[in-house]
């Protein structure tokens, strides 16, 4: 048996927009009505904890109403002909109820939260679940299982050992402007084939394929490509 090429998809904002689900980017540094730097950094959560757990419980809370559209599905279904690993930049959980089987989140997870004392140990939570800050697991305080700004991206270096690794990249729904997830493009090996899918892409080097289209309609057009050039390898 033949063995699969391995590929790499880098996927961010622009692919859960479709299912409903707002960026801290759609407005004037606003997330849901509120200063990002008051929810989504590290200083936010020190000054305000209470503020911060109850913002993502409503996100967590949020995604019993979205489901994953048909981008996700088609990167499901690209694992019938190749290796595939998505490196997420998205805290939601599409992905994986897509079906995806292997999913790196490099900016942590709604449905986890994590200990304090301990930020390797996370606990998997429901869409219900409401934390404060004496919420208790285990016998651990918890925070949500998110990567603040002003916070080391932990899951960064397995990234960029997965994307060393791939026999084709894509990007799909990102500005490259988040970093260090926007850094993942050097470390594509030269003579790798690599896909771009946004419909308002940022300049990139020579030799990306860009498909200047949303992620829904970008990923068919990818499908179909990938299929006809890779399929039979």
């Amino acid at each position: 048996m033949t063995k699969k090429l391995k590929l790499v998809v880098s996927t961010g904002a622009g692919i859960s927009a479709e299912s409903g689900i707002s960026t801290f980017r759609d407005a004037d540094g606003l997330w849901e009505n509120y200063p990002v730097m008051d929810v989504a950094s590290a200083d936010g959560f020190a000054r305000n904890p209470v503020l911060v757990h109850n913002f993502y419980n409503e996100r967590r809370q949020a995604l019993a109403a979205v489901a994953p559209n048909n981008a996700h599905l088609l990167l499901h279904k690209l694992e019938d002909y190749f290796d595939v690993y998505v490196i997420t930049q998205n805290v939601d959980d599409l992905h994986e109820r897509a079906g995806s089987s292997k999913i790196l989140h490099l900016h942590g997870e709604l449905a986890k939260l994590r200990a304090l004392d301990n930020e390797s140990l996370t606990f998997k939570v429901d869409y219900k679940t409401k934390s404060t800050p004496e919420t208790v697991i285990d016998g651990h305080r918890v925070r949500p299982h998110i990567v603040f700004f002003q916070e080391a991206v932990p899951m960064f270096e397995p990234a960029v050992e997965l994307v060393r690794q791939a026999d084709i990249f894509v990007i799909i729904g990102t500005s490259l402007v988040v970093y260090p997830a926007a850094a993942l493009l050097n470390y594509v090996r030269a003579g790798v084939p690599v896909y771009y899918i946004d419909p308002k892409p940022s300049r990139v080097p020579q030799g990306v394929t860009v498909i200047r289209k949303t992620a829904t309609e970008g990923m068919a057009e990818l499908y179909d490509l990938l299929l006809k050039r890779y399929g039979n390898e």
